[in-house]
Parts: C-alpha cells; sequence; structure tokens
C-alpha cells in the first residue's frame, strides 16, 4: 500500500487536507484550473501557458473542445492561412500557430485584450501571428484575403453570427472551413453544410463548409 498525503496551497500556506492509501500500483490525473491563464494543448507551444486580461467577454474556447475541433481539422495546419475573429484569448489562433499554420490573423478591437494578445505573441516567438486592432465586422467588410480556417466566436450575449455568416463566404479559401461556436446549434441553411458539431456542456460548436449554391 502507498500512503498519499493531499495538501492545498493557498496564498504561501500549505495546509494539509487528508492522508489515504492506495493500493501499488496506481496511476491518476490531477487537472488544475488556471485562473485566466490558458494552456496550449498541442504543437509546437505544447504545454506552453497564454495569460488572459480580466474581461468578461474573455471566453476561451475549453481544452475538450479544441481537442476535438483540431482533430477535425487533422492537427497539422502545415502552409494553411487562418482568421480567428473576435480572438479575445487567442486560443483557438495559438492553437493553429503552434500546429504549423503560415499565417493566424487575429482580430480583436478591446485595448486590453490587444495588449494581453501582444505580451502572448511575443512570449512566444510568434511572427506568423499578425494582430488587427480593429472590430470583426468592419475587418470582414475591409478585405478579401483568403483563409483556409475562420474560426467565429463572438460574445454569445451580441447574437452577431446571423449577421456575420453570409459575409466570410468571400473570405473562404477554395475547400475552406469556418468553426462556429455559440450557446445553440444554428440552424441549418442553405448557404452552409454543417461538416461537423458537437456539444460540451453550454458550449455548441461547429465546422461548415460552403454549400455548392454558396460557392
Amino acid at each position: 500500500m502507498l500512503l498519499w498525503e493531499l495538501r492545498i496551497k493557498n496564498n504561501d500556506q500549505e495546509s494539509r487536507v487528508s492522508r489515504f492509501a492506495l493500493p501499488r500500483p496506481v496511476q491518476f490525473k490531477i487537472t488544475f484550473a488556471l485562473k485566466n491563464k490558458v494552456r496550449i494543448i498541442g504543437g509546437e507551444w505544447r504545454s506552453r501557458i497564454v495569460t488572459l486580461p480580466d474581461s468578461s467577454d474573455v471566453r476561451p474556447t475549453p481544452d475538450r473542445v479544441r481537442e476535438t475541433v483540431f482533430n477535425w481539422l487533422g492537427q497539422d495546419l502545415s502552409g494553411k492561412n487562418c482568421l480567428d475573429l473576435f480572438a479575445g484569448s487567442g486560443a483557438m489562433g495559438f492553437e493553429a500557430a503552434s500546429r504549423g499554420a503560415a499565417q493566424v490573423v487575429m482580430v480583436e478591437s478591446d485595448p486590453e485584450v490587444l495588449k494581453s494578445l501582444r505580451a502572448n505573441i511575443h512570449a512566444l516567438g510568434a511572427p506568423q501571428i499578425r494582430l488587427a486592432p480593429m472590430d470583426a465586422l468592419k475587418f470582414v467588410d475591409s478585405g478579401r484575403q483568403l483563409f483556409d480556417v475562420i474560426f467565429v466566436d463572438p460574445p454569445y450575449r451580441l447574437e452577431l453570427l446571423p449577421k456575420l455568416l453570409p459575409k466570410l463566404s468571400s473570405h473562404l479559401a477554395e475547400g475552406g472551413l469556418v468553426y462556429v461556436e455559440d450557446e445553440k446549434f444554428l440552424e441549418r441553411g442553405a448557404d452552409w453544410l454543417v461538416w461537423r458539431k458537437d456539444r460540451a456542456g453550454n458550449v455548441y460548436y461547429q465546422l461548415l463548409k460552403k454549400s455548392e449554391k454558396n460557392g
């Protein structure tokens, strides 16, 4: 038998919580929640930490969801151009760059969030990530750059997806995909095909392809 002692450290004060015995051998995993931090889960920067500002609208995509989405995308994004609209924490954009994306454009308008993103880009040494400090809708209306993957995760309360999706087809490269995240599944329309979808708690997420009509 192995005797284990669980201790919790809080404000530099360590307290013994309990002692318990486990049979040998035993395997277990302990996951720690990181306040205002996100761990990159794959690629070159796997296990690196990015920090977040204190903002009610910064809502990082959960680890489980990111893992599923990048399994759908095939993990290796070498040579891909990616767009992270409403970048926020930048979690999806950092994951894409970590997996070899040639370019990641992060669009964000909040000054404090931009400051945090710049610091994280510098810490990671990520010249392939470009910040676009502007409103996401204005960015979509302002140019015609094509992307292989577009990540769209606006604040749920703004209900922007129905207005935004029709504008994205002109920014999507041939065979490209759009990732959308919301508090409910989008209603199926004629312009987009749902290629993959899943749910994790209150997070409803989908990968969309352009339909032939929309192509």
